[in-house]
């Protein structure tokens, strides 16, 4: 088993946010969902699973995922094969939902004990598609913006200065279609490069 295999089978087994919370513990048993394989040269990091992804265990079986897929002009074939995409989330666990029912942040726990260990296994992943603010705030760092939209509309800075180069995402929810109608720019000008280095990257 390698290194990468054995983490992943710690995280999976992880139950922190539950047993050694910060703060309030995790409302229902912890399910972990990530992928990830040595090669993958494209890593996705999102936020923290949602309601259907923590019950059917993988990563983007809703339909942000389809959007996400979409977005990136992938097949369901291409997207679950871990060898060539990483999926790898802030939060692995679906953290519960607020009074309105929108989900939760990521658990804090997670980024803490596991992220960097996973980042270092990582070796090959040339892109990272950072999505959403969580995400963006720990892989850019300075080079985050002041808002999301700021953030993702100067995405070409750390898509050029960064190792591993990441591009900056919103998150494919429909709860952003009011975003994605504001901003026509994204689909216009990010979706086309987008496309090309996953093509790039998944089928070379």
């Amino acid at each position: 088993m390698s290194d990468l295999e054995t983490l992943l089978e710690q995280i999976r087994t992880c139950r922190i946010c539950r047993d050694r919370p910060e703060g309030l513990s995790l409302p229902h048993e912890p399910r972990p969902v990530l992928q990830a394989a040595k090669g993958a040269r494209l890593l996705i990091a999102g936020q923290a699973p949602g309601t259907r992804v923590h019950e059917s265990g993988q990563p983007f079986t809703d339909p942000s995922g389809e959007r996400l897929r979409e977005w990136m002009g992938v097949d369901k074939e291409t997207f679950y094969d871990a060898s060539r995409i990483a999926i790898v989330p802030m939060g692995f666990c679906f953290p519960g939902q607020d009074k309105r029912g929108g989900d939760l942040p990521p658990r804090p726990e997670c980024a803490g004990a596991w992220r960097s260990r996973v980042m270092r296994q990582l070796e090959t992943v040339e892109l990272v598609l950072v999505i959403g603010q969580y995400a963006q705030a720990w892989h850019l760092g300075a080079l985050r913006k002041r808002t999301l939209t700021e953030t993702v509309f100067n995405w070409r800075e750390p898509f050029e200065t960064l190792t591993p180069r990441a591009l900056p995402l919103p998150h494919p929810s429909w709860r952003n279609n009011t975003w994605l109608s504001n901003n026509p720019w994204f689909e216009r000008d990010v979706i086309p490069i987008l496309q090309r280095e996953v093509t790039r990257l998944t089928e070379s």
